[in-house]
């Protein structure tokens, strides 16, 4: 059997049902208030490779903008940040498992929360800690997340 034949047999396959590509993370049931909060209580992982990332800030947007004490554009610019590094080793936000949220203001807990749905549609929201400090390494910022992806095998 040829490569093409051999491909169109797998799709063809995957299309009823009989085969799967690889699940890189399982997410686990996650009661109402890890929903509201949009979060997983824990995330199963098998096989892949494992990206572990800096803490990642922001001070300015994509047109270098003055962000500076402005929590929902340093949460957009951060998540975007994480999003094209990840792209670099092979995958991209979807595949983050778990994050490390520090905060200036554990007010921005709900907004976040709403952020973090916008980034992560399917429902699939990394496991979390969402810890609140008296302040950052560098005045105007407002909050920093550290992770951890996985990234599936090919």
């Amino acid at each position: 059997m040829n490569i093409l034949k051999y491909a169109v047999a797998v799709v063809v396959l995957m299309l009823v049902g009989f085969v799967r590509p690889a699940m890189t993370a399982e997410y686990m049931e996650k009661n109402d208030f890890q929903k509201k909060f949009a979060f997983s209580p824990g995330v199963i992982t098998k096989g892949g490779r494992i990206v572990w990332l800096a803490g990642v800030t922001a001070l300015r947007d994509e047109s270098g903008k003055d962000i500076s004490g402005q929590f929902e554009p340093q949460v957009r610019v951060i998540f975007n940040d994480i999003d094209k590094q990840l792209k670099k080793a092979g995958g991209n936000l979807a595949n983050v498992v778990t994050m490390t949220i520090y905060v200036t203001d554990p007010r921005y807990i709900e907004r976040f929360a709403e952020l973090r749905r916008e980034m992560f549609k399917d429902g699939n929201y990394p496991a979390s800690t969402f810890i609140a400090v008296s302040n950052l390494p560098i005045p105007g910022l407002l909050v920093e997340i550290q992770g951890t992806a996985v990234i599936g095998e090919n």
